[in-house]
């Protein structure tokens, strides 16, 4: 799909109206100056009435307002019409094209659904769509979701003890885990207490929070201390970035993704995901399923796509390894092979390679033998 050729006809029909535009404001302009001049005239007691209407007509039929206009605007349309039918070539709309006859199980996708629902806070909606499915067992999943959700409200004005309290309780798990959210939230904490109540407060709250994180945050936290030097006059400061409103949406964002990580689920919808990457790679699904067809090719008993897919580095999770030799995509049946000399090379491809060879073979990147006992299997 060419963007390009797309965009330039946009600009051409953009083009095309404007110069419409001005053309009819300028014919409308025109007639309303004759209108204008013919009733000043006819408000004149000493003119001919007559004579003033048959030189208006006149100019009116010489103007032609409405045959301007409407040569115009037919223009305007042939133009938009055209840009329409580009539309329509170029992005196809008829999407079961690429559906394919795949096994679900359908509970697990009624469970799917609503996570998606609980995990975007919508937990009316997706207790109805439970309702209505009759999974009653999916109700176990709003629990986890609707306390993360109640800690997000309250951190988001400003109330940081239930997430600390939530924090303080998970503290071994996020401490296994290389997280500093507890630090970051005691941090906040600190400063907010410092801003809106005063110095000794703040000195009392970091001499009973702050200790656990002495060995892991000394330099952040001798920062804070520097703060209690001006209580009161934060905001002009050399510590002011403190108070930046960031800091609560960095520790929100923050929470929810290790709320998820412990609840075993990950930070973006899995729904969301899926549904975002497919829409990305639905162009070329229809374009190999179109090509396919006109091949009389059936596409969907292929277990591997023939083309790849291209989608955004957000949508790639893990390392893909593709044959130097074969140009194919490493898979479950034909995994990566590391050889001797470090070379990688897929598994068919060495198999091709031994084949009447009875011992060794020689690696196609560089002048070392080796043989198939020898080559492991690794793993990305």
């Amino acid at each position: 799909m060419d963007l390009t050729l797309i965009q330039d006809a946009f600009d051409r029909v953009s083009k095309k109206q404007k110069v419409c535009y001005t053309k009819t404001q300028d014919v409308i302009d025109r007639t309303l100056h004759e209108l204008e001049v013919a009733a000043k005239q006819l408000s004149e007691t000493s003119t001919d009435q007559k004579l003033v209407l048959t030189g208006l007509q006149g100019k009116l039929a010489e103007l032609a307002p409405s045959n301007q206009v409407g040569a115009l605007q037919k223009d305007v349309n042939l133009t938009v019409s055209k840009y329409g039918k580009m539309l329509d070539k170029a992005f196809c709309t008829d999407i079961a094209k690429a559906y394919r006859e795949a096994e679900f199980d359908g509970h697990l996708i009624n469970e799917i659904v609503a996570v998606h629902f609980y995990r975007q806070g919508l937990f009316d909606l997706g207790d109805c769509f439970i309702q209505e499915t009759q999974e009653p067992n999916a109700m176990t999943l709003k629990t986890p979701f609707f306390e993360m959700y109640q800690n997000l409200e309250q951190l988001r004005a400003r109330n940081l003890v239930p997430a600390l309290t939530w924090a303080k309780e998970n503290r071994p798990a996020l401490q296994k885990k290389g997280s500093s959210l507890e630090f970051q939230l005691h941090q906040l904490q600190f400063v907010h207490v410092l801003h809106n109540i005063g110095r000794t407060a703040a000195l009392q709250y970091a001499r009973a929070s702050f200790g656990p994180f002495a060995s892991c945050h000394i330099s952040d936290i001798q920062r804070l201390m520097g703060c209690l030097l001006w209580a009161g006059r934060l905001e002009v400061s050399p510590y002011s970035d403190l108070l930046a409103p960031s800091h609560w949406d960095t520790v929100a964002l923050e929470f929810t993704r290790e709320c998820c990580n412990l609840l075993g689920q990950a930070y973006e919808s899995p729904l969301q995901v899926t549904v975002s990457a497919g829409s990305q790679a639905l162009p070329t699904l229809i374009k190999l399923a179109t090509v396919m067809a006109n091949k009389k090719q059936e596409w969907q008993v292929m277990k591997q796509l023939p083309v790849e897919t291209p989608l955004e580095n957000a949508f790639q999770f893990h390392s893909i390894f593709a044959c130097p030799v074969s140009r194919e995509q490493s898979t479950a049946e034909n995994p990566p092979m590391l050889m001797n000399c470090g070379h990688v090379l897929c598994k068919q491809s060495i198999q091709k390679l031994v084949k009447g060879n009875s011992r060794t073979f020689k690696c196609p990147y560089c002048p070392l033998e080796t043989t198939s006992a020898q080559c492991r299997q690794i793993y990305f």
